[in-house]
């Protein structure tokens, strides 16, 4: 039976996560490593967990209550764990399993000091590290207590913070068994962690030790504050040597102590800068070893390493792959596009290939590197100005990206005042306002073309007929004119801000100029909801059968109701303009309004209790009231001072440019998204036939397929069914990573930051987008379909993009963690004249529901008030 309970750490590796759990594969894939050295041991597999468990059903019932447990009834969860635990102790450990453990011993040495450590099989994943999870215990001496803790390990599987974070990574409490390391104890002068890649910053090529006397629980449980080095090619280019009071050393008879380190080798370091640079060598051979950054635990004795335990570190955001060694710097495609969320393979795909330029893949997300622009004089002024007026972060992340030494170029000294403030009046070149007109007749069209051919295409053929779709795609988006008619409106607009502030001291003055614009499609799309909710408001049965929808098939019984086919034409019709919409639309894969109707049954009750009938025409009539008021006063002002009427004139050119363009700026969007519901009806049908071929289990498989390898298995009736999975546990993995605005090639995340002395102590910074302020209750929204506004809420959410415009007629301001000047939330925002600040890092987290909050869209702020 030694076999079966017992196997040796050498005879250890990574394909047998299953039956020595994920500490145990990884020691003992160390221990084949060439240099490392691993302290000898052995692992009491899974088998040993399964037979202890069997003898004591009593768990089998308490685990079936505890998977019927809320999540976040910390006290349920609490009483449920500990009496598992307790059971688990309380199960005599079987003779034969004992005879295999002390077997070991013996031939490791019976009077030895062990380490025993709990090895669960959802342990040191790559997706989920389960660090300090489970339970170690130092210098276990003796068979009888090394049994006894091996019987702790085990009972540790179901520590409260254990079953928390199983919850929490979507891990059934069933499928995970516990393996127990038995290590030689190693008794060492110093110890600690080395982080081959920065935990703080994700760079790939700066690794971190931290060190600290005798054993590393010191470190662990924050006794003391760790000597920290930090390693780069071969050297140390940063320590901080801390005062080290405490340490943490073996007691002969069993067990750890607390002890005093003597005064004059508290400030000594740990290690020396030459044994730092040889321990990250050791690091890096395991990172090879693995194939990606690793969380190392270390043991210093004799001048000599001994490696205890190497974990993947799963927060880094992952990096593009690249096939040179250039410097590359990727700007995140999510946060201009109000999508932060990772996108499925089919999803990814198909944007990369109707994008306009080349992009790059991590995590789950899109970047474009622009690197070349920022490494030339002539490109990277532009380009820094652009992302600066859209993203102050992105702009700043970039600058501190030119700062590094050994990074791109830096940028060019425009001397002290920096460039010169042009002080006359002219303005962008002004640009037809019929091209709107045209521009959204051709889109119309386009559209049209492509429902009608597509209709005939199937198999392979529906493929290539795609790919030439796709060409249509950009060359619409591409449009000269089309690009004409965007920069119209965002000229005039930074125009207008800049040169009314500068000669009337008005902040943001566009946004009052732009309300009520014509030709906005996604404003547009949240006064149309006001008006179903104006059909359905008068039938009390029609509104009560809503309150309880919960089925997609719903229109379909509405007619079954008094006032009910009114209410059905009405969210048809409504569906028929913009069921190509949803949250997340930039992923093709995301369902669509059209599919799940019900997504916009909360926000047509929302709208028929907060609002009474013709809202919608109201709420347009006040905009454009307020705009020509603010034009009026704005010329009026203008005109009284010197040189007046020239700059009067100028400004009322603007105005009319902004006014005509401002609202196209929505459109191209709605295009591009009306174009890829056709494209995804289309391939959904082909989804359906692989089902029905037995190709596939379910058509929603093909969205972790690319486009592809989607044609792949339409043509070879083929599909590889790991390869989905492989791909679905991915995506899983990379919701829990949060991308950053800007990434380097050596895998340094930048945030940037607003670098402001204007906001009072205590407020949120974010961008001003929005101008007006307004207190009110914060509703923390962070899915549309869970919003419940009242009137005068301000919105906090991650982001918004078009889909959430609905929302938006509800509130009194939004405050959002992404966004930008020209993104869609912004350009909504001040169409309805709410206040508004984008780019609060953090505003979720920092924001609770319910709080009153002051949003300053002005200047650029939030208040969080008592």
């Amino acid at each position: 039976m030694t076999e079966r309970y017992v196997l040796d750490l050498q005879d250890a590796d990574e394909t047998l996560g299953a039956v020595v759990g994920g500490k145990g594969a990884h020691l003992g894939g160390l221990s084949r490593i060439e240099g490392v050295r691993v302290p000898d041991g052995f692992c009491v597999t899974t088998d040993a967990f399964r037979r202890v468990m069997a003898e004591a059903p009593s768990a089998d019932e308490l685990l079936d209550r505890l998977s019927r447990v809320d999540p976040d009834d910390r006290e349920a969860v609490r009483a449920l764990s500990a009496r598992i635990r307790r059971t688990v102790e309380e199960v005599a450990v079987p003779d034969d399993l004992a005879v295999a453990v002390t077997g070991a011993l013996a031939r490791f040495g019976e009077r030895s000091a062990y380490a025993v450590r709990s090895s669960a099989t959802a342990e040191d994943l790559p997706t989920a590290s389960f660090a300090g999870q489970q339970d170690t215990y130092l210098n276990v001496v003796g068979p009888a207590e090394v049994l006894r803790h091996i019987s702790r390990c085990w009972a540790s599987l179901f520590t409260e913070r254990a079953v928390i974070y199983r919850r929490r990574n979507g891990i059934d409490d069933r499928t995970v068994h516990m393996a127990v390391v038995v290590q030689r104890m190693v008794f060492p002068d110093a110890s600690g962690i080395l982080f081959t890649a920065d935990p703080v910053t994700g760079n790939r090529k700066v690794a971190t030790v931290d060190a600290g006397f005798g054993l590393g629980e010191a470190l662990v449980s924050g006794l003391v504050n760790p000597d920290v080095f930090k390693v780069r090619d071969g050297e140390v280019v940063a320590r901080t040597i801390s005062a080290k009071r405490r340490a943490v050393h073996a007691v002969p008879t069993g067990g750890t102590r607390e002890v005093a380190v003597d005064e004059e080798s508290q400030e000594r370091p740990a290690l020396t800068d030459e044994q730092a640079v040889r321990l990250v060598r050791l690091g890096r051979r395991i990172e090879a070893h693995f194939g990606r950054p690793q969380d190392i635990e270390w043991c210093l004795v004799d001048d000599g390493f001994r490696i205890v335990q190497s974990r993947p570190v799963t927060t880094l955001f992952p990096v593009p792959e690249s096939d040179d060694q250039e410097n590359h710097v990727y700007v995140s495609v999510g946060h201009q596009q109000m999508m932060t969320d990772p996108m499925k393979s089919l999803g990814l795909s198909m944007w990369r290939l109707t994008a306009m330029v080349p992009m790059h893949e991590a995590g789950g997300r899109l970047f474009v590197d622009v690197a070349p622009r920022l490494a030339s004089p002539a490109s990277r002024a532009a380009l820094l100005d652009v992302m600066g007026r859209g993203d102050p972060l992105v702009r700043d992340a970039l600058e501190t990206v030119l700062g590094h030494e050994d990074g791109l170029p830096s940028p060019p000294d425009t001397g002290p005042g920096g460039p010169p403030a042009a002080d006359d009046a002219s303005t962008p070149a002004e640009v037809d306002p019929a091209i709107v007109t045209e521009l959204i007749e051709r889109s119309r069209a386009s559209v049209a073309a492509l429902e009608r051919d597509i209709r005939t295409k199937t198999g392979p053929a529906l493929f290539e007929f795609l790919l030439e779709a796709f060409e249509e795609h950009k060359r619409v988006l591409g449009d000269p004119l089309n690009i004409r008619a965007i920069m119209a409106g965002m000229e005039a607009t930074w125009w207008l801000n800049d040169k009314l502030l500068e000669w009337l001291g008005e902040k943001n003055a566009a946004d009052t100029l732009t309300l009520s614009a014509p030709d906005n499609i996604t404003s547009e799309m949240g006064l149309e909801l006001l008006d179903v909710a104006d059909v359905i408001r008068p039938h009390p049965e029609v509104v009560a059968f809503l309150q309880g929808v919960e089925d997609e098939g719903f229109l379909d019984e509405l007619v079954k109701l008094p006032g009910g086919t009114e209410a059905r034409d009405a969210v048809e019709a409504y569906l028929d303009r913009y069921g190509m919409r949803c949250v997340g639309e930039i992923d093709i894969t995301r369902p669509r309004w059209r599919e799940r109707p019900t997504t916009l049954v909360p926000v047509i009750l929302d709208n028929v209790r907060n609002f009474g009938p013709g809202a919608a025409e109201r709420r347009f009539e006040q905009g454009l009231r307020k705009a020509r008021e603010k034009e009026r006063e704005v010329l009026s002002r203008l005109r009284s001072l010197p040189d007046g009427e020239r700059r009067a004139d100028a400004t009322k050119r603007m105005i009319d440019q902004v006014r005509a363009f401002a609202g196209y700026r929505e459109y191209p969007k709605y295009g591009i998204v009306s174009r890829s519901f056709v494209y995804k009806r289309a391939l959904l049908e082909e989804a359906e036939r692989l089902v029905r071929s037995g190709v596939l289990r379910e058509k929603e498989d093909v969205f972790h397929l690319t486009f592809q390898e989607f044609h792949d298995a339409v043509r070879t009736n083929r599909v590889d069914d790991r390869l989905v999975r492989r791909r679905e546990e991915a995506f899983r993995s990379y919701r829990a990573l949060t991308p950053p605005r800007v990434l380097t090639s050596d895998g340094e995340a930048v945030t940037g930051s607003y670098r402001r002395d204007d906001v009072p102590a205590g407020a949120l910074v974010g961008l001003p987008v929005s101008a007006g302020t307004v207190e009110g209750r914060a509703r923390v929204v962070l899915d549309m379909e869970e919003a419940d506004l009242e009137a005068g809420d301000i919105l906090v959410t991650p982001f918004t993009d078009p889909s959430w415009s609905p929302l938006f007629v509800a509130v009194a301001g939004l405050v959002t963690e992404v966004g930008g000047l020209m993104t869609h939330g912004a350009v909504i925002a001040r169409e309805y004249g709410l206040p508004a600040v984008v780019g609060v890092e953090g505003a979720t987290r920092l924001i609770r529901d319910g709080q009153r909050i002051r949003v300053h869209g002005t200047d650029g702020y939030v208040e969080i008030l008592s």
